[in-house]
């Protein structure tokens, strides 16, 4: 659609350049074009300003103010990742000719944002915006850029804490207000750096509240989880925006803008946020460890309808979460929770129904299964017991159920480089945690533990102690992986079952540290003497 503008408007127009950089998509992130502002067209004669309503002027004076103090806050996130070689780790098919002639490291860049979250330099944003990275800048609002090592992530929360030495008067933390207080038709700023446009405000309301939001995982047939008590907000948020900061009226966090549903990929009102009831609970132990322990009850299950409800002979109008399944050995199965062993189909679709339906966690009514997975979230602690009311064949009872540490995600059974966090200490390898699957493809037994080595960094401290990567495809599972390098089983002594655990050991280590991996190569176990360095800069 073409709009005129009336001749007699007389508006200020500026030309604006975009110099389109080699841009692209990391983890949901998208490196920005560069804007390019010509000179301003000679001023034109003043108008004569309208007289805005008190409303108005109250309204902007309070959205310049949250600017004013949130803005210093935010920051700018450039990432690098780098891209290993196709070939790279394979056997020497040309052992008199040599290696055809192939790059041998490539790179791709992203931007994201982030925020201040204390003086002592950390900084939040969100996981899938460094996730992977080899590189990692933070832009401070005035231009200032320093680089940043990772401190810990989080994949299922979504969120990731950085550390940088700046200057004390850039470090400007957020102020944290509570989210589990807001209320739809609140106001919500959101201030971040969409497309690369440094220190961008846009503004909305709080559309909805407690959306749960799926967390992708890169292993078919993993268990699935979702970031719970999300915030849903019409204000403006695109590629770029992610690990920024969304404040209230007042210039509080209350979330940190992660996702949106867009057919095009940019904003179309519908955008979500993490909420600050969950960063304050995650990046402390981030910072504190590196990691963080959800807590976990181990079911699967769905809310109970008024359709499942008569086929389990309840009142149609009963309420509750409906327990489909229970993972063995975990805490709702050690419980004696029981799980659905019947099926039924409901409007041409089949259901399972039997099992115990959750009605309250600790006394709080529960109307949902979302509800407790909200109450996990906010409310839950590893070693914890809770007390679950529950309809059992129709009749109530209460439940005791000690929470444990949910299990590592897929993320940890799919390659991915190992990196430092905190010492810079660097190993150079990429991973895979040896399942069932792998070792029986390796010749191995149904229960090896450890960490099959995948890829070998050039001229890093594995390569240099001759560690072997992995040359054999096979396809496990649907997917196509490499196999046939060299298993990890232990780290100066202490088995390593996997990959978080062998991050772990190197990330509490130093560069220059001298350690001994214990290594399967062929099926025989071996000690190799690895010296840490420190991670490259590109």
């Amino acid at each position: 659609m073409i709009t005129h503008t009336p001749k007699a408007a007389r508006i200020r127009t500026w030309l604006l350049v975009l110099v389109l950089t080699a841009a692209v998509s990391l983890g949901g992130v998208v490196a920005a074009a560069t804007p390019v502002l010509s000179a301003p067209p000679e001023s034109q004669p003043a108008q004569s300003p309208v007289t805005a309503s008190a409303e108005v002027a109250a309204l902007q004076a309070t959205l310049e103010g949250i600017y004013e103090q949130v803005n210093p806050s935010v920051v700018s996130i450039q990432v690098i990742k780098s891209i290993a070689p196709a070939m790279q780790g394979a056997p020497d098919m040309f052992p008199f000719f040599g290696w055809p002639d192939v790059p041998q490291e490539r790179f791709s860049r992203g931007s994201g944002s982030g925020f201040v979250w204390d003086s002592e330099g950390h900084i939040v944003t969100n996981n899938h915006v460094v996730e992977n990275a080899t590189k990692i800048n933070v832009v401070f609002y005035e231009g200032t850029t320093v680089s940043a090592e990772v401190v810990g992530t989080d994949r299922d929360s979504d969120l990731a804490v950085l550390r940088v030495e700046a200057p004390a008067e850039l470090l400007k933390p957020v102020v944290v207000a509570d989210s589990t207080r807001l209320k739809v038709g609140q106001l919500a700023v959101a201030i971040g750096n969409p497309f690369g446009l440094e220190g961008t405000m846009t503004v909305g309301f709080i559309s909805s509240l407690g959306r749960l939001l799926p967390v992708d995982s890169d292993e078919p047939g993993a268990p699935t989880y979702s970031i719970p008590d999300v915030i849903q907000t019409d204000a403006p948020i695109n590629p770029g925006n992610s690990g920024g900061a969304l404040v209230d009226y007042e210039g509080r966090l209350i979330g940190v803008t992660t996702a949106i549903i867009s057919p095009v990929g940019a904003s179309a009102s519908i955008g979500f946020a993490v909420p600050s009831v969950i960063v304050q609970k995650v990046v402390p132990a981030l910072i504190a460890s590196g990691s963080y322990e959800h807590p976990w009850l181990g079911v699967s299950g769905t809310s109970l309808s008024p359709d499942l409800a008569r086929a389990m002979n309840l009142d149609a109008g009963q309420r509750g979460a409906l327990i489909v399944e229970v993972t063995a050995d975990g805490p709702a199965d050690k419980a004696g929770l029981r799980g659905s062993d019947r099926e039924i189909e409901v409007d041409g679709q089949t259901a399972r129904v039997g099992g115990d339906v959750i009605t309250a966690v600790n006394g709080q009514a529960v109307k949902s299964f979302d509800d407790v997975v909200t109450y996990l979230a906010r409310f839950g602690k590893v070693g914890e017991s809770l007390t679950l009311s529950v309809l059992r064949d129709g009749r109530p009872e209460e439940i005791s159920v000690t929470l444990e540490a949910r299990p590592g995600s897929a993320g940890s059974a799919s390659r991915q480089p190992e990196r430092a966090r905190g010492t810079g200490a660097w190993l150079g390898i990429g991973g895979l945690t040896v399942t069932p699957e792998i070792a029986t493809a390796m010749g191995l037994t149904a229960d090896q533990k450890g960490v099959l080595v995948g890829q070998v960094t050039a001229n890093s401290p594995a390569d240099a102690a001759g560690l072997r990567g992995s040359y054999k495809p096979t396809t496990i599972n649907g997917e196509r992986i490499l196999v046939g390098g060299d298993i990890i089983t232990a780290f100066n002594g202490q088995p390593v079952t996997s990959m978080e655990e062998l991050l772990g050991f190197v990330r509490a280590a130093s560069p220059g540290d001298t350690v001994t991996l214990t290594i399967l190569r062929d099926g025989q176990s071996t000690d190799v003497s690895v010296t840490l360095g420190e991670r490259p800069t590109p």
